[in-house]
């Protein structure tokens, strides 16, 4: 009988234990609504937050920010599980990414992107290019094929076709009619550096950061679908509730009202988010 009782006991004590227990931690990852998002200084995350955010609230989650000083920072939390998702990444640099990092990242929707331009501080047009024109590019793998490819649709370089154009580096260029010099540098340090160059190509997001208006540029990208911005989360997440609804969101008609409302020409909406 002393047995029985104390295995009665043993029990109930389990049970309580398990009555007890905090229920946000038998959320799943499936479930859970407590998110933590990565930030890098942009207008793809200010999108989000004064877009996309309100409506996973209305839904009931909490969102939460996580501050980096730079995308790799922001990639490798997210990769060791630290952020659930950030919206700072086409496709080219997640890639770039899981190759060198030994990432396993992937996106999930795609997102508003600013296009990458063409500017000066000294001319206005493409025409205004001459002999031994100096240009700066940025060095990153993924943003300096796309640098090269608006420099051929400016007519001043050739590229050799049989490369594809999100991989094209220095070296692919096959004609340099102008004999351009071209200095690859960190994006960062390229709009403060803008008077020393002839020209120079800057991506949206440092377009943004660095308060340029884009519609100074002298010609725009033709955006290809690998440097389309997306929403991007760990891979084994990309199933989960919360992810599907994050892009649900994007292609919510509220979200499309707010662009029609509120893009003044910064931003290239993709085709199925209109």
């Amino acid at each position: 009988m002393k047995k029985l009782g104390l295995a009665v006991i043993t029990a109930l004590l389990a049970i309580a234990v398990i009555g007890c227990a905090p229920k946000n931690e038998s959320k799943t990852g499936q479930e859970k609504t407590t998110l933590k998002y990565g930030k890098a200084a942009g207008p793809y995350t200010v999108l989000f937050e004064e877009a996309v955010k309100p409506i996973l609230e209305k839904q009931g989650y909490q969102l939460e920010v996580v501050d980096f000083s730079d995308l790799l920072q922001n990639d490798t939390a997210l990769n060791e599980g630290e952020i659930d998702f950030n919206v700072e990444q086409h496709i080219a640099y997640a890639e770039n990414f899981n190759k060198s990092q030994n990432g396993n990242l992937v996106p999930i929707s795609p997102i508003p992107t600013v296009p990458a331009g063409l500017f000066s501080a000294k001319h206005t047009s493409v025409e205004a290019i001459t002999d031994g024109a100096v240009v700066a590019v940025p060095n990153d793998a993924s943003n300096t094929a796309r640098a090269y490819a608006l420099l051929q649709k400016a007519g001043w370089i050739k590229l050799n076709p049989d490369v594809d154009l999100g991989t094209v580096k220095q070296s692919d260029i096959i004609e340099n009619k102008y004999n351009i010099e071209f200095v690859e540098m960190d994006s960062l340090n390229i709009p403060p550096a803008l008077d020393d160059f002839d020209f120079a190509v800057i991506t949206g997001s440092i377009v943004y950061n660095a308060g340029i208006d884009p519609s100074t540029a002298i010609l725009q990208e033709d955006i290809l679908e690998h440097l389309v911005l997306q929403v991007v989360v760990k891979e084994e997440n990309k199933d989960t509730k919360w992810a599907k609804d994050i892009a649900a969101a994007y292609h919510s008609d509220e979200f499309k009202e707010y662009m029609k409302k509120n893009n003044t020409g910064l931003w290239f909406v993709p085709e199925e988010l209109q």
